[in-house]
């Protein structure tokens, strides 16, 4: 079992917020991807496609690390080491247009491409340090 968050750390990951997570390559070397990030209340989720590194690198090794701050306030901010459990297709392309509304007020997401399935992955933390 993961380290759970607090009530603010679930509240501010329902913000937009800028997300930047590492994954780690084949050779140890880090991989890092700014993303559009959610909570499902016990698991940061975030919102990828198949072909790009960093889901090639969750699928090699869960590991990761996440930097989080708020868009409005880059003071506020939360720090998570966590472990991927579960990346699914089942879900995804929904999970995007909701996090487009959310972070660019548009209902749809607009990068779709045809015939790149997206995904969504579930990462539990393992430690969190919140500045909230």
């Amino acid at each position: 079992m993961g380290e759970p968050f607090s009530d603010k750390a679930k509240a501010f990951l329902k913000e937009p917020v800028i997300v930047h997570i590492a994954t780690l390559m084949k050779d140890g070397s880090p991989q890092v991807t700014p993303v559009w990030a959610d909570t499902d209340g016990e698991h940061i989720v975030i919102n990828t496609s198949e072909p790009r590194q960093k889901t090639r690198n969750m699928e090699r090794d869960g590991r990761v690390g996440l930097s989080i701050m708020g868009m409005e306030n880059s003071q506020r901010g939360m720090q998570v080491r966590g472990i991927v459990k579960e990346i699914t297709k089942v879900g995804a392309n929904d999970h995007i247009d909701s996090l487009s509304l959310r972070y660019t007020g548009n209902p749809k997401y607009q990068r779709h491409q045809e015939g790149v399935d997206r995904v969504i992955v579930r990462i539990e933390p393992t430690r969190i340090i919140e500045r909230l």
